[in-house]
Formats: C-alpha cells, structure tokens, sequence
C-alpha cells in the first residue's frame, strides 16, 4: 500500500497536480484571481495580458509597482497580445518614436500541447532593449513551441524614465522597472503550476538589457526562491550602460524640459511629473539625445539609497559580488564576437544631407560624443582626464587612422570590447571567487545572413560579422531581424532550447549544449567559456 502511494505521487510529481483539465476545457485555467480563457494556436495554448500589477498610472507613476489583487467576476479575456510599456523606441524608423502604453504591466504564459505529458519546466522571459524600449510580444516563441517541451512566459515592465528616473533619493529612488520584474517573477512561481509549469524548474533568461536585468535580480539575495538557474545572453549588471552615475542630473533636468522649472526637490519634482501627460513624458527622451540614438540608455536602474522604502540595489553590482550575499544559483553568462555591431552599425547611416556618415562625422566629434557613445560621461572629475582617456582610447584601436568605412571594424571591435565583452571575465571573476554556485559562459561565433547590423546601417554591403542578438534570435525569433535560418542554425537553435530545458530541470546545475558539456568556472584556475560556431562547439580558456 505504501509502494502503492508512493508511486502515485511520482506519478502526481511528473505529470502534473491532478486537475479537472483532463475533463474540461483546457483554454480555462482558474488561478486566485479567477478563471481566465486562453487562446487554442494550432500546437500550443496562450494566455497572455495577464495584470500582475496595479496599472502604475496616476499617483502610481514612479512609484514601486503594487500586487494586482482583481477579483473577476467574469472569466477574464487572456486572448489580447501584450502591448508595450509606453517608449521611446529606437528601431520605429520615423521622427515620432512614441510607442505603447502606460497601463502595461502583464504577464504572458505559452504552453505547448502534449499527449504524453501535462507539466513542463519553465523559461521566464525578461526582454531586452537598452532598459529604453523593447516588448514582450516581439520576442516570438515558435521555436521553443515547436520543439514543445519548455513553458515560456514572457513580462512586460516599464522602461525609459517611467520604469528608471531617479532622483537619487527615497521620493525617486528608481529602479522601478526592476521591481516590475521582481513582482512579475513573484506572480510566475505562484501561479504557474495552473498553467501545467513546474514551479521548481523555472529558469530566467534575458538578453543585452533583459540579460542585464536577469543578472541584477539575481544579485538579491532570496532570488533562488524564485527561480532554479539563469542566463544573461549578451549583458550582465557589469556592463557600463547598465548602472550609470548622474541620474538626479537627468531627472531634474527631465523636469525643466516638461515645464516644471528650476526645481531642486524631489518631491515637488515627482508630482509636477505626475501631472503630465505620460506620453509627454517619454517624448522628452529625444532631449537626451546627442544624436540619432546616442546614448541608447539615458535612464536606466541606479543604485538606490539605503533609506528607500522597498529598495532593490544599494550597492554597486561588483560590491554585492564582493559581499556574498546574492542568490547562489547556477548563472550563464555570453556575448558574441561582434555584440558591438549594434552600436557601430548605427553610425554608417548618414548623418546630414551631404551623405556624410555618423563615422566619418565622428573624427570632429570624437572628444564630444565618445564619452556618450561608450558610457564614461560621469566617470571622471575633469574634462581634462575625459579627453585624456578619449584619446587612449582611440589610440588603442585605431591608432592614427581616421574613423572611416575602412576602420569600421575597429570601431565595432572596440563597442565589443567596451560595451559587451570585456565584463564577462570581470562578472566570472568575482562570482567564482565570492560565490558558490556553478558560473558558466559562452560566445557565440557564427554570422546570421542579416541581423541588428544590417537593419541599424540600412546596408548590406558590410560584413558585420557575428552581431548583437545573432544567437538570442535562435531561442526566440525576432522576424524584423532576420529571416529565415540555415540549417545549421536550425541545429543550434535546437541544442540551445535542449540546453535551456536541460538546466531547468539539472540537479546540480550541470549545464550542456549538444555534445559539448560546459566548465564551471567555480574552483578553476583559468576562466573557461565555451565557443560555439557553425561547425560545433569546444571549451576553452577565455582570452584576456
């Protein structure tokens, strides 16, 4: 009787908690809100627009985001596609940039249909965008739907100065697109066993500013209670575009772009910026522009004073490695081997109606605009130490050639470096000494037939290499990117799928992709990453 027992609760265990699912409709899932109706697409159900949050409207607006606790009455329409959070977006190829809505904060859940099972691991999506712009629903799930073994729910959170403006301070403190995803994450690992998720099998995953943010929130120290295992694809909390010094600067000087005049208190600062119109609000971004989309995140998450209520970071990311006490659970950390390609390209679009390009443009602008372009503006006390590195800076990629189409590719070797690449070692580094968990990389070389590069340039008659997102688009697919895939992508996107289900469901956080099995960098001498290509994959020791 006991073996008996035992059994049916593996059983229970594998399959899933017994529900009426078997016996009635199962587009109607019931969760403590109320029952909701999803949508039946052919080889996988969808739920999505789900609120897990109060609308952040009103006296919400900068404010930290508060549980949504709805009862419905009626079954709730979970057939509606997300919608963006209200943006400033880069890639809307019009002088107007203005984009969603302010009442965005969903979750989105997609699950595939099975005969032989009825509960999955579960992938979170935190999508990425320079913390500025971006949305959930461009981050396709055909791929992961199709190979049908993986759950996937995607969260929508602010960005641009409602999800980021601070003032340094407890009446803006900031980081509120943050807390969105903190709270969504929350609303994941509660609710996901009604969707047939395993709540003990949940892996994040994010990429550039959703691979920043899943970095971040496992800096906290009680993340392993949300989720198993995490990846950040070509962005970390280490990066220097992701916590960046002058916030209150820019606050206050969002506030006298919108009229609020000459303030100096926060408070006063916070309700003028209430009573604005949010769309006039996410439209003075274009004032923070130096030019074209330079810098891409003028607000983004800060470090937070101790006394803010409900504060999400108060240390710098490298201290809180430095301390111990973050979430020890397995993390992946990547880039590509030309993650800067999304920088570089943008700037061999022309510049004026000469033909002149952003490249050539910057041999006159370099002092100026470099410190914007590579994220160092707030880092030094003098102007003479900013030219000073400026000029090293140069030095060391170009040496005395002229910035030009013939030195593209040192400039974009340098965005790499600076911007995506040179962070890896450093986040590696300090998690293997002050951790405990399993710490992984990897860099992705192999070139996609068009991508970011070629759709920032607006030219095909570069070769841009292997760019920012080349590898991401393979888990999810983002259809204004890049078409079609080849057939050995068609290979990598199915080892990177099995290695995500893979993780989530590892006993000890071991992490493979094909045949490859990843060197954990806790207790090695040598950084190790593992290099995939078009022709496999290989663990080596990282190149300093």
């Amino acid at each position: 009787m006991k073996w008996c027992t035992g059994a049916i609760l593996i059983w229970i265990y594998w399959t899933g908690s017994v529900e009426s699912e078997s016996s009635s409709d199962p587009l109607i899932v019931e969760i403590p809100n109320g029952r909701l109706l999803g949508r039946d697409n052919g080889h996988y159900f969808s739920y999505e627009s789900m609120p897990y949050a109060e609308p952040p409207l009103g006296n919400l607006r900068f404010e930290a985001p508060k549980p949504y606790e709805g009862l419905w009455k009626d079954t709730f329409n979970a057939t509606q596609k997300p919608v963006a959070c209200l943006q400033w977006n880069q890639f809307i190829d019009d002088t107007n940039k203005l984009a969603g809505q302010e009442d965005c904060l969903t979750v989105s859940v997609y699950r595939p249909k099975s005969s032989t099972r009825r509960s999955f691991p579960v992938l979170v999506l935190l999508h990425g965008g320079a913390f500025m712009f971006g949305r959930a629903s461009l981050n396709g799930h055909e791929y992961l739907m199709r190979q049908g073994t993986m759950i996937v729910v995607k969260i929508s959170y602010r960005v641009g100065p409602l999800g980021f403006l601070s003032t340094g301070d407890k009446d803006i403190p900031g980081n509120f697109g943050l807390k969105d995803q903190r709270l969504a994450l929350e609303w994941v690992k509660k609710n996901i066993v009604h969707f047939g998720g395993r709540p003990e099998n949940i892996v994040l995953i994010g990429h550039s500013a959703g691979g920043a943010s899943v970095h971040l929130q496992t800096l906290r120290h009680d993340f392993d209670q949300l989720a198993k295992a995490a990846v950040s694809v070509s962005g970390n909390a280490l990066d220097p575009w992701v916590v960046q010094r002058g916030a209150r600067r820019r606050a206050f000087e969002l506030g006298r772009h919108l009229g609020c005049g000459q303030l100096n208190d926060s408070v006063a600062l916070k309700k003028c910026l209430q009573s604005k119109p949010a769309g006039e609000v996410v439209t003075a971004v274009k004032s923070f522009l130096i030019f074209s989309y330079v810098p891409f995140t003028p607000f983004g998450p800060v470090v937070e004073p101790s006394d803010a209520p409900g504060a999400f970071l108060t240390q710098h990311p490298s201290e809180v490695i430095r301390s111990g006490k973050f979430s020890q659970i397995p993390w992946v950390a990547s880039y590509t081997t030309e993650d800067g390609g999304y920088n570089a390209a943008a700037l061999l679009e022309p510049s004026n109606k000469t033909g002149d390009t952003w490249i050539e443009t910057l041999n006159d602008r370099w002092f100026d605009w470099a410190p914007y372009l590579l994220f160092y503006r707030d880092s030094f006390e003098t102007i003479k130490d900013l030219d000073n590195y400026s000029r090293d800076l140069r030095q060391a990629y170009l040496g005395d050639r002229r910035f030009g189409i013939e030195s593209y590719w040192d400039l974009q070797r340098m965005f790499t470096d600076e911007l995506f690449r040179n962070s890896v070692p450093k986040a590696l580094e300090l998690h293997r000494q002050h951790g405990k968990s399993p710490v992984y990389s990897f860099v992705y070389d192999n070139p996609s037939i068009s991508g970011v590069g070629q759709r920032l340039s607006n030219r095909s008659d570069i070769y841009f290499g292997t760019v920012h997102g080349d590898d991401f688009f393979l888990i999810f697919d983002v259809g204004p990117f890049r078409g079609a895939i080849r057939p050995d992508e068609e290979i990598i996107s199915r080892n990177f799928i099995k290695m995500l289900e893979d993780f989530a469901l590892s006993d000890n956080g071991t992490l493979t992709f094909g045949d490859c099995v990843f060197e954990n960098n806790v207790g090695r001498q040598n950084l190790q990453h593992l290099r995939i290509t078009r022709n496999g994959c290989k663990n080596g020791q990282f190149d300093l």
